[in-house]
């Protein structure tokens, strides 16, 4: 089996297990994992799009700078994904443009 990348994964594997959900899909995580490695871990659709011409986004430099991994997380928008550390049960949406008020389809 192949180690995922320690770049998109921060957590060791002897952390405890959470369960979060993605776009109301669960996604099992680990303690440490970020809220992006969860959006990430979830599926091949975009991570976001922009709020102009909609081209699809994903993060690019997971410390905080370059703001690609906005995500509304339990119903707050504009979070930066790589930031946060994933909690169990968790809601995390994709969104669109600056704003939570619609998700990636």
């Amino acid at each position: 089996m192949v180690a995922p990348s320690p770049i998109l994964r921060r957590a060791v594997a002897d952390t405890p297990a959470l369960t979060v959900t993605v776009d109301g899909v669960p996604v099992t995580v680990h303690a440490g994992d970020t809220v992006a490695t969860a959006v990430l871990l979830a599926g091949s659709q975009p991570y976001r799009r922009t709020l102009i011409g909609s081209a699809p986004r994903s993060p690019f430099c997971m410390m905080g700078v370059c703001f690609d991994c906005l995500v509304e997380i339990d119903g707050v928008a504009n979070r930066q994904g790589c930031l946060i550390p994933v909690r169990d049960g968790m809601r995390i949406r994709r969104q669109t443009g600056l704003s939570g008020e619609e998700s990636v389809q």
